[in-house]
């Protein structure tokens, strides 16, 4: 199940050109005035994606490196930086929010719409409110514990589960991906699966091999390397989950408590 993106006008064309050149003389001009340590840390191959406001006279940098969230520090005098995890009286991250919001959160939903463009498999209602993604492998016990637990809102309605399944954790992973999106329904195909390990007894088709291709290279370009992968969006952005979420982080990607 795909959407398709409108074709643009030559007009809307030009004006995306002219706002993406904007955008690099920008990032250009920016990345000329980084301080010197910072800048260093950009040559030894961090990227630098924003600043934040850090405690202690510190200036915070919302950084990355091969795809990892990092924050990097600039001390008052302006001739030092230090990378790592800052913490305050309440023992918390102080860089936990700028990260996802400067670096996690553009990522997150660039992916987003990527996955809207793959093959995914719809669970739930087709007028849910809310829609949560997730890169799923037949083999792993977290994607079937998710689905398990995820039940309550999907039947009453509230939730759209958009199975992307994918090929990473065994070597008949990416057969059995196929054989599910093979079935001439695969949702209930899936859940079956995740219910009681049945797998539907049909011929893989060459376009279901393609479809598990394709998720499974979006996944490992986006250096996703566990499963469930889990994405929810709301006021403040698209959200990523790595794993089986806990209860509270349940409630918070299904979009409210059904029940306690």
């Amino acid at each position: 199940m795909q959407d398709r993106r409108p074709i643009a006008s030559p007009a809307r064309r030009m004006l995306g050109l002219a706002t993406g050149l904007l955008l690099v003389t920008s990032l250009t001009a920016q990345a000329m005035e980084l301080p010197a340590p910072i800048e260093q840390l950009k040559q030894q191959g961090l990227t630098i994606h924003g600043t934040f406001d850090a405690p202690g006279g510190l200036q915070g940098y919302a950084a990355s490196l091969r795809g990892r969230a990092i924050a990097a520090y600039l001390t008052p005098d302006g001739d030092h930086a230090v990378i790592g995890t800052l913490i305050d009286a309440q023992g918390q991250d102080v860089s936990a929010k700028p990260l996802e919001r400067l670096v996690n959160g553009p990522k997150n939903a660039r992916l987003w719409q990527q996955m809207a463009e793959h093959h995914w498999v719809r669970d739930g209602s087709a007028d849910a409110k809310r829609v949560v993604y997730t890169l799923s492998d037949p083999n792993c016990p977290y994607c079937r514990k998710f689905w398990q637990e995820a039940r309550p809102w999907v039947e009453n309605g509230d939730v759209q589960l958009r199975h992307l399944m994918v090929g990473v954790l065994k070597a008949d992973s990416a057969a059995k991906a196929a054989t599910l999106l093979s079935a001439e329904d695969p949702s209930t195909a899936i859940g079956e699966h995740y219910r009681d390990g049945t797998m539907p007894n049909n011929r893989i088709s060459d376009e279901s091999r393609r479809w598990v291709s394709e998720n499974t290279r979006l996944m490992r370009n986006a250096r996703l390397n566990a499963t469930p992968v889990i994405f929810y969006r709301d006021a403040d952005g698209v959200h990523r989950v790595m794993g089986a979420p806990g209860p509270e982080k349940l409630r918070e990607i299904m979009g409210g408590p059904v029940g306690d």
